[in-house]
């Protein structure tokens, strides 16, 4: 489906959560399907106080003229130490709050008053301020379903998390209705198990809250970077109970459907400095290696601590599989006894940043090494790339929990507890890596794979068919038709 509305007429104000590029990326994505359709579009992005660097979109040079990014300050954090996260989302309220009333002032009395609001989830109180403008609103969430299930259930559902369960092989899918498979409590979001230090307590409270807020007063429209076909039985279960919108994969259009955006080969918007000479080393290095041969490892953006044995360990493993390997890591954590030389003979190559989608859907890399965030899920299911999931935190577990028994296109590694302190061994990242790239096991995983890539294109062609572009070519036609209100 193609432009519906008069370009230019109906403006939407889109607003990120910031400082993460796994929330930046699908709602900037989003906001270029909807630049694609018609819409105009203005995008907030709050600057951090200590990063001069203007944003600007480096590719889709068609829709720059549709979305304008508008670069903000931030209420200043003037302490010496470290913030707390409640500091942090204080600041962040304060300020989308001031730019918010502002923007929508200034633009109340030009040719392009803005229609509607879309903005990050977990950010609900954006809703309340739009509706004091009169603006309609909608959230939209960077989980996926079954994550979305999860919280609702806590709020809405018979699934109680205080105090929190505690033995982790409990089966809790009876108080999940419409996931589709048995869930234990390790395959929950990990900010419902207990504390470490107070069982009574779930882990990261603060947090916890943050989540089940985006589902507190549910709004009359939800967008979720999902698709149909990926999470059918929870997203039907979810529809009868919330007006949920499938909008996704939102990824670059070089990796679905060049018909959207023939130039828009990368999300544009990156929070890592980087050069075009950075880009082209990595692409030069890829071209080099043999099909699926390369072994990808990227644990986030935010890389998690995962402390300098559980680094070597991961170091020592991929040396193990004596396979090329991509490691995108900062360079204070790499681990001090894997030297450079071990890197060269090894025909490994580790970098700061890289264009993932680019490195995704390169022939070369044959595995996914990831932390299981849901952008990064995506994005490899988009390219048929088979993964090991090795999740960190939060609703990462649920992903790979998806990934390794639902949608069967990953392994998830197993975990040992050690002196108090949970440790993937170099053998059970050979291993995993061996069974992602090797074998039968394998074979099915890439079988799989091209299927749901298969399904994952599907979703956003600009057709009847296209169950995502369809959700989306609706959402455009009732802004620009206020009759169907």
């Amino acid at each position: 489906m193609e432009k519906v509305g008069e370009e230019g007429k109906v403006h939407i104000l889109v607003i990120p959560f910031p400082d993460e590029q796994g929330h930046i990326n699908p709602i900037l994505q989003f906001s270029k399907r909807l630049a694609f359709k018609g819409l105009k579009v203005t995008l907030l992005n709050l600057l951090h106080e200590k990063n001069t660097t203007t944003y600007q979109l480096s590719c889709c040079s068609s829709l720059n003229s549709t979305i304008n990014v508008l670069e903000r300050p931030r209420a200043p954090y003037n302490s010496t130490e470290p913030e707390s996260i409640e500091s942090y989302m204080h600041r962040l309220k304060t300020s989308i709050c001031f730019h918010l009333i502002n923007l929508v002032t200034q633009y109340q009395n030009s040719n392009f008053p803005f229609s509607f609001v879309v903005y990050d989830s977990l950010m609900p109180w954006v809703l309340d301020l739009a509706r004091a403008f009169g603006l309609r609103g909608a959230p939209f969430f960077t989980q996926s379903c079954a994550v979305i299930a999860i919280f609702y259930h806590i709020i809405h559902g018979s699934f109680k998390i205080i105090p929190p369960v505690a033995d982790q092989t409990t089966c809790v899918s009876s108080l999940l209705p419409g996931l589709p498979l048995d869930l234990h409590a390790s395959d929950l979001p990990s900010l419902l198990l207990p504390d470490n230090n107070n069982p009574q307590q779930n882990n990261n409270p603060f947090f916890l809250k943050l989540m089940i807020d985006q589902l507190h007063d549910l709004p009359e429209l939800m967008f979720v970077n999902s698709f149909h076909a990926l999470e059918t039985q929870v997203i039907e279960y979810l529809q009868s109970q919330m007006p949920l919108k499938m909008v996704g994969p939102t990824v670059p259009s070089i990796l679905i459907n060049k018909e959207l955006m023939d130039d828009d080969h990368d999300y544009g918007m990156n929070l890592i400095n980087s050069t075009e000479d950075d880009n082209k080393k990595i692409m030069g290095w890829l071209n080099s290696k043999a099909r699926n041969s390369v072994i990808y490892v990227s644990l986030g953006t935010r890389i998690s601590n995962l402390g300098e044995e559980q680094m070597e360990e991961l170091a020592w493993g991929l040396k193990a599989t004596n396979k090329p390997f991509l490691w995108v890591i900062k360079e204070p954590e790499f681990p001090n006894s894997f030297f450079e030389k071990e890197v060269k003979e090894m025909h490994g190559m580790v970098v700061k940043w890289c264009c993932q989608v680019l490195v995704l859907g390169h022939e070369s890399v044959g595995c996914f090494m990831t932390h299981c965030g849901w952008n990064s899920v995506l994005e490899a299911i988009t390219c048929g790339v088979p993964m090991v999931a090795m999740p960190q935190w939060g609703e990462q577990m649920t992903n790979a929990k998806f990934v390794e028994d639902v949608w069967n296109v990953g392994v998830r590694v197993s975990t040992s507890k050690e002196n108090g302190m949970i440790i993937v061994r170099r053998e059970e990242i050979e291993l995993c890596v061996r069974k992602v790239m090797e074998g039968e096991k394998s074979h099915k995983l890439r079988q799989n794979g091209r299927r749901w890539m298969k399904l994952a294109k599907e979703a956003v062609m600009i057709n009847e068919n296209g169950t995502s572009d369809k959700n989306i070519h609706d959402f455009v036609t009732q802004l620009t038709n206020p009759q169907v209100y």
